[in-house]
Order: structure tokens, then C-alpha cells, then sequence
């Protein structure tokens, strides 16, 4: 199973992901600067983490490879609530796994027993991303 893949800099855009000393972050911004006389086209990239929300700021020349994070959306059901940590079910796999209960105010009120839930697995880490009602 492949974890990351590469593209070149000069490719990115805003909203999409990027690996960041093996951290996944979302892009939020990207300039180009146009090149000189005898240099490359740089290319600055804002970016912020996907797990623990800090902010960075890059540069690379627009031909570097960078690599990109591959991410698996899947769904899953909401079995048990345990204090800050949640039980899933895949609705895929079956699979039974626990997860920390999101950091997000909205999506952390919508989560009950029985709601279905989006998740993505990144790099062996997953979080909830979306919450849908009970069915």
C-alpha cells in the first residue's frame, strides 16, 4: 500500500496536499515568482497540517519534486462514545477501531452512537472529517 507519491512544485495548487517532514498538510496558498535571467521559478507555499494544525511556510523551485500524501476517504459507523475517544466500525471492512474524538467544535457535536461518519486515513493516522446523522 502506497503511503506518498511525488509531483512537481510548480503543480500545486490551494487545496490540495503536501508532506511536510512526513507531516500531511493542506495547501492554503501557493506563489510563483517568475524566473530571472538565469534562474529557476520559485515557487512559496503556505501550507497547514492536517493533524496537528500548525502552519508552514516553503519555498522550492518549481521543477523540485515535492511529495504527496495519498489519502483514503472512507465511511464508518459511530458504535460507542468513551469520553474523548470514539469506536468505529468500517462500513466497508467491518473492521472495529477507536479514534480521538475531533478538535472541531461543530463536527464534535454532531457525533452519536449510530451517526455515520466520513474518515481519512493518511499515512497510518486517520481523523473524522465529516459527520452524517443516524440512520
Amino acid at each position: 500500500m502506497l503511503s506518498k507519491m511525488s509531483t512537481h512544485a510548480g503543480a500545486l495548487k490551494s487545496g490540495k496536499y503536501i508532506l511536510v517532514n512526513g507531516e500531511p498538510c493542506k495547501v492554503v496558498s501557493v506563489d510563483v515568482s517568475k524566473s530571472g535571467k538565469h534562474g529557476h521559478a520559485k515557487c512559496r507555499v503556505v501550507c497547514v497540517g492536517l493533524f496537528d494544525g500548525n502552519k508552514r511556510s516553503l519555498t522550492f523551485p518549481s521543477h523540485a519534486n515535492v511529495d504527496v500524501p495519498i489519502i483514503e476517504k472512507n465511511q464508518a459507523l459511530i458504535t460507542a462514545i468513551m469520553g474523548s475517544t470514539i469506536m468505529l466500525t468500517d462500513n466497508e471492512t467491518y473492521e472495529t477501531f477507536e479514534i480521538d474524538m475531533p478538535q472541531d467544535d461543530d463536527l464534535s457535536k454532531k457525533i452519536v452512537e449510530g451517526a455515520t461518519v466520513e474518515y481519512w486515513d493518511v499515512m497510518g493516522q486517520r481523523k473524522i472529517m465529516n459527520v452524517r446523522g443516524p440512520k
